[in-house]
């Protein structure tokens, strides 16, 4: 399987690509980056094709999917940080029209923060969007902004406001940004100016036509494949605890969810996606579009370097992202509530936080947190990893093209995040 592995490690992370190598399956995954910064060093700089593709290198773009969602919380806090935006500010104070012709005091009450931790009531929408309305163009004209303003919330029927806004999120911090931002530019546009360029890191909501070719197409794996991972013994799936009969106990759990999003076109709020699923994303037209929460293209070395540049303070390698007012405002007041049956943490700009506490107060709880224990940031359905570790420093991205949707909180990044911790420490000490 090493022959299908290309790039370098850092002495000291020598387990990292070994860990890398055997994780690899040929019936499994199809091609993968991972990246890793120490500090504002390059630690690991990993990447694999298992099928031989030609066309994949450490430099293809792969769509990120919900990772894009810490993307969206950098960018508003970097307003933050010039003194433009207020996170517990409402938004209507920056967006007067959102409250609708009605004046709904619970939108005339909502928070940015509430927006950033899912709980703004917009989780899904009675509007399907063609692909042209995300693009910038159309968003300038409002295309997206118009259906929001007049859109009523809905709360799930629980204790808690917090329902994950999978797509939806990131629609209206881009509606805020736009109207908060001085020269009017949408998340994308001000991403590739301010930070990708600047910073030279392949971080993008949004694609020109010239870059299209360079994204790796994502393909979700079958169900049955994936339940077959974990009851063959010595594969990777056993190895981290996901044993097929696990698998089930999380798809049964999440089946709801997954029931209302494959019979409910409300949910899939992009025209094509009900036929096409999430491949949807890869389309051209939909490439090009901004949708922040769930689109965007990076590479994880891109990733990697932004992850690095917060888990330094804002800043990485003479290059400033954010200054120390962005940065505290970005990952203050962590707020920890129930988001369908899980506890999450989020932060008012929108982070999760997580803590390996909250492994002790179930299976599922210990999923998602158990191995991240110090991390902000967030990731994708099916395999990506965003985050950053500022105590240890540091920056880590994990982005593969296969999808394994029954691995509901990514345990194949995860296991990398183990492994780099652990090497971390090992040095430190």
């Amino acid at each position: 399987m090493s022959n299908y592995v290309n790039g370098t490690v850092a002495p000291g992370f020598e387990s990292v690509r070994t860990l890398f190598e055997s994780n690899l399956s040929q019936s499994r995954d199809r091609n993968a980056q991972l990246c890793v910064y120490l500090g504002e060093e390059c630690v690991v700089d990993l990447w694999a094709s298992v099928n031989s593709d030609e066309n994949f290198s450490a430099d293809s773009l792969v769509n990120v999917f919900s990772s894009g969602k810490s993307l969206e919380s950098i960018l508003l806090a970097m307003l933050a940080d010039r003194g433009l935006l207020d996170f517990n500010a409402r938004v209507i104070d920056y967006w007067p029209e959102f409250q609708g012709s009605d004046e709904n005091p619970d939108k005339r009450a909502m928070a940015v923060a509430d927006v950033m931790r899912h709980e703004a009531g917009l989780a899904q929408l009675d509007h399907i969007f063609a692909p042209a309305d995300l693009q910038a163009p159309a968003l300038h004209e409002n295309a997206v902004g118009k259906v929001l303003e007049n859109h009523p919330l809905s709360y799930p029927e629980q204790d808690s406001p917090r329902q994950y806004h999978a797509i939806t999120r990131g629609w209206i911090a881009n509606e805020i940004f736009r109207r908060v931002e001085p020269n009017g530019r949408t998340m994308g546009e001000f991403l590739r100016q301010e930070v990708s360029g600047p910073l030279n890191a392949d971080v993008h909501i949004g694609l020109p036509d010239e870059e299209l070719t360079r994204v790796s197409l994502i393909k979700p794996r079958g169900f049955v494949a994936q339940l077959f991972d974990g009851l063959v013994p010595g594969t990777f799936a056993r190895k981290v605890g996901l044993t097929g009969l696990e698998m089930l106990k999380r798809f049964w759990l999440f089946r709801s969810e997954i029931r209302i999003s494959r019979a409910n076109a409300r949910a899939l709020p992009i025209n094509g996606m009900v036929e096409l699923g999430v491949e949807m994303f890869d389309h051209p037209a939909v490439s090009k579009g901004e949708t922040p929460s769930a689109g965007a293209k990076c590479s994880a070395r891109g990733l990697a370097k932004l992850a690095a540049a917060m888990a330094n303070g804002g800043s990485i390698q003479g290059h400033t992202v954010l200054g120390s007012e962005g940065y505290e405002q970005l990952h203050a007041n962590t707020i920890k509530r129930k988001m369908l049956f899980l506890d999450s943490r989020f932060t008012q700009g929108g982070l999760a936080f997580f803590d390996e506490t909250d492994a002790t107060e179930g299976r599922l709880d210990a999923g998602i947190s158990l191995g991240r224990g110090g991390f902000y940031g967030w990731m994708g359905y099916g395999g990506s990893v965003f985050q950053w570790h500022p105590e240890q420093r540091i920056g880590f991205a994990y982005v593969p093209t296969s999808l394994n949707t029954l691995d509901f909180f990514n345990e194949r990044g995860k296991s990398y995040q183990r492994e780099v911790t652990r090497c971390a420490a090992a040095l430190a000490s």
